[in-house]
């Protein structure tokens, strides 16, 4: 899967894309138009001063009419209190608006990434994961705060402006208008520019957020202070932070010239109004006031077609934003329930694979007619080379990945129609590497369980045998594992993980060589830990050390995707053939490095 940066074109934009945007502003289309009726009141109150100017000047200045003019600067005053009261209102409404669409959008990311595959975590990148779910979705809130409440506040004002301007005199209108179209060109131009500085700026930011999540996290930062690569990683970071840094400046002023060109027409409008205003006034066609007016008025016209020629771009902008936000709402989930998947009702625990097939892609088959049984309540080791498939055998029975043909059933179920839920509650996988969230050891313990109280806690935790280490501990329980549960022993990790799929207590366990990274201690502790949890379940174990799985009820050897025999260990052995060849090898090599 490709990483998903800015796209290199502007985002296809239709009526569909459109009308997919605005459902998520239908559940407040009344907040919407009330804030919609603010900003257009507001727009008509604020040219209020400008019109009470003439009044002012030609009226009450002249007959020297003081209670006038209080009442006339009275309503002014009046009216610029009301635009700021109404500007507070309407932030106000719009902040929730924002919010609340942010806080939907960022729910249903996150339920839609849970749903998918393991394939999709193996192959996208996290921090490209986290820009999508986290500032990518909070930049709604920009869109909409800024990109559409400035379009309807500028468009509203452009019109009252027009409105007031030509009610009073077209010919001075008109001219005010003249410079209008330099500033359409202008933004389109400089809206080409800050396009294409925003695409990249985009792609290195998502690059710098991969950088981080990368060397930043326990293992990456474990794995940098091993190699001694702290200057190089931040030689990286450095380069990349710079690229973005350098974006961010050429974005902010792109378009300078354009802005030059803007204000030079901000000053110019003015002079062209006292120009032609004045030749009307000297001719009797317009009064003193109304030039000044028409001089206050024109700013107001310029304000909002300065912030239209920033629209441009940043609607555009938006509309990226928004592809991008659903070119992962429209990722399918590969893994699914089917339409009508039932519960999973587990009378025995009994498996059954039925010429299983199985590629991660079309050019490479991983697994090739798999066929074998397992009774209820008896334990089946799977064993060979590294790359063999045995790890990917134990994911197809709780659905991490899906088969390509052939069946997997439990009990004489189809995995495939019964829910997801489940089949994995119904599951237990204790791995070679177990994760602990950055939280306490209680927190770890109760993960995935309900209503459990501490006398299951202490059971659980005593059979898995690390309630002594446990209580050893300052805080016992309350006690922070740190992040990956790195304050933490691999044996420690290893039981408390054990723990917590007893606290579960499933009737089917998976385990993933338990114990291949521990030493000979931890893996005695691991290894009784286990003894436990097996009690009574059905079983499959992948053990890279052949010594613990002797005792098996059935031995699968798995090589290159393929059961190449199937036994006890005694029957194996006298087989003599690939088991009895592993067996020979690891025991060879635990001699001599014994020796």
């Amino acid at each position: 899967m490709k990483n998903r940066d800015m796209p290199a074109k502007k985002p296809d934009i239709n009526k569909d894309f459109i009308l997919r945007i605005l459902k998520y502003f239908k559940p407040y289309k009344y907040m919407l138009i009330f804030s919609m009726l603010i900003i257009l009141i507001s727009s008509m109150m604020a040219i209020v001063p400008s019109m009470i100017l003439q009044k002012i000047m030609d009226i009450a200045l002249p007959n020297k009419d003081f209670s006038l003019l209080i009442k006339l600067v009275g309503i002014s005053l009046g009216a610029t209190v009301g635009v700021n009261l109404l500007e507070v209102l309407q932030s106000y409404i719009n902040m929730n608006i924002s919010q609340e669409i942010i806080y939907n959008m960022k729910n249903d990311m996150y339920n839609h990434l849970q749903s998918m595959s393991t394939k999709f975590y193996s192959t996208e990148k996290q921090g490209e994961i986290i820009t999508r779910i986290s500032s990518d979705i909070d930049g709604v809130k920009e869109v909409f705060n800024s990109t559409f409440v400035n379009l309807l506040d500028s468009s509203f004002m452009l019109i009252v402006t027009l409105v007031a301007l030509f009610s009073m005199n077209w010919k001075l209108a008109l001219i005010g208008a003249l410079t209008l179209p330099l500033f359409v060109i202008s933004a389109k131009k400089v809206g080409t520019i800050r396009w294409s500085i925003t695409k990249d700026r985009q792609a290195r930011l998502s690059e710098l957020n991969q950088l981080i999540q990368e060397t930043l996290s326990i293992s990456g930062s474990t794995l940098v202070k091993i190699f001694a690569t702290e200057e190089m990683e931040s030689d990286k970071f450095a380069s990349s932070n710079r690229q973005v840094t350098d974006l961010q400046i050429k974005e902010a002023v792109a378009g300078r010239w354009m802005k030059f060109t803007v204000h030079t027409l901000i000053e110019l409008g003015p002079m062209l109004i006292y120009l032609a205003g004045g030749y009307l006034f000297f001719t009797g066609e317009i009064t003193m006031g109304m030039i000044f007016t028409f001089s206050a008025l024109l700013t107001k016209l310029y304000r909002p077609i300065l912030k239209l020629s920033d629209i441009h771009v940043d609607i555009v902008r938006s509309f990226a934003l928004f592809e991008r936000i659903f070119e992962y709402f429209d990722l399918k989930a590969e893994i699914t329930n089917q339409a009508n998947a039932r519960e999973l009702i587990i009378s025995s625990g009994k498996i059954e694979f039925d010429s299983v097939n199985f590629s991660y892609d079309d050019d490479n088959q991983v697994l090739n007619n798999i066929t074998f049984d397992v009774k209820a309540g008896t334990q089946t080791a799977l064993v060979g080379s590294s790359g063999a498939g045995k790890t990917t055998i134990s994911n197809l029975i709780n659905r991490i990945y899906d088969i390509d043909s052939g069946s997997i059933k439990i009990d004489d179920q189809d995995i495939k129609s019964v829910t997801l839920k489940s089949l994995r509650k119904n599951i237990g996988v204790v791995t070679q590497e177990p994760y602990l969230f950055n939280g306490t050891i209680r927190d770890n313990l109760m993960y995935g369980t309900d209503n459990l109280n501490d006398d299951d806690l202490l059971k659980a935790s005593k059979s898995a045998y690390i309630h002594d280490f446990i209580m050893s501990l300052p805080n016992d329980y309350d006690s922070i594992v740190g992040n990956r549960g790195i304050k933490l022993s691999g044996g420690q990790k290893q039981r408390i993980s054990i723990a917590r799929v007893i606290l579960n207590n499933p009737q089917i366990l998976i385990l993933d060589e338990a114990t291949s990274a521990l030493d000979s201690i931890s893996e005695a502790y691991v290894q009784k830990a286990m003894n436990s949890l097996l009690i009574n379940r059905t079983s499959i174990v992948i053990a890279h050390r052949l010594s613990t799985i002797q005792n098996s009820d059935q031995i699968l050897v798995i090589e290159d995707g393929r059961i190449v025999e199937k036994g006890n260990h005694n029957s194996l052995m006298h087989l003599k053939g690939n088991y009895y060849a592993l067996n020979q090898k690891q025991f060879k090599e635990e001699d001599y490095y014994a020796s």
